[in-house]
């Protein structure tokens, strides 16, 4: 089994990695395989709602000349997914969303490919703005029927310089724990796939406000 890890700092080795691979280190002690992938530093398009990634259903977006589609495979394999983000304004950081937006869209115009995979966010912040952050990224999660493990605590880590967060000792211990579950949560679905038939999937009903 294996989880992505999604990087949406524009630091490749700021304190979003170090909190990725802080989880990252707990799921390999507990027999799961586990890899980064960097995007904050990309130029990523936003959605353009053209609709034509639920139009062609091939898996990827119409928009070709950013990095997202190179990424849908590895991220459609994945057994579990950890979204990563720094607070920017209180909110999730604009590539990361950007990133998320499209992804998530493609996902749903697919059949629903994350539906019952694991997933997980954490949030990386100097101050506060960390549980708005937190809410933004789990909405892709529950949205997309994925199975979200937590930790004991929001999984809202602080620090500023490159490194800090590892001296947030209840941070830590947080992302460790949500760790540990997301490994056990993985494992078992996979030991009661055969012995547990999952819901039947659903079409969306989809309704509006105006009368």
């Amino acid at each position: 089994m294996k989880v992505i890890g999604i990087n949406g700092s524009p630091h490749k080795a700021g304190n979003t990695w170090h909190s990725l691979q802080t989880v990252g280190d707990r799921l390999k002690e507990n027999g799961i395989d586990f890899e980064i992938i960097h995007i904050g530093n990309k130029a990523i398009h936003g959605c353009i709602a053209c609709g034509m990634c639920r139009k062609h259903q091939d898996g990827t977006c119409a928009i070709k000349n950013d990095d997202l589609n190179q990424y849908i495979p590895t991220l459609r394999e994945a057994d579990g997914i950890i979204l990563g983000s720094p607070v920017f304004f209180s909110g999730v950081a604009g590539t990361m969303k950007s990133f998320l937006d499209r992804l998530f869209y493609v996902a749903m115009s697919n059949g629903n490919f994350f539906r019952h995979k694991t997933g997980a966010a954490l949030v990386c912040v100097r101050r506060t703005g960390g549980s708005s952050t937190l809410d933004c990224l789990n909405h892709y999660l529950t949205y997309s029927e994925m199975q979200i493990a937590t930790g004991n605590y929001w999984s809202v880590i602080h620090g500023r310089t490159a490194g800090e967060v590892l001296e947030d000792a209840e941070g830590i211990q947080t992302l460790q724990v949500m760790a540990d579950n997301m490994a056990w949560q993985m494992k078992m679905r996979e030991a009661s796939q055969d012995v547990v038939t999952p819901p039947a999937q659903e079409n969306k009903v989809m309704t509006h406000f105006i009368r």
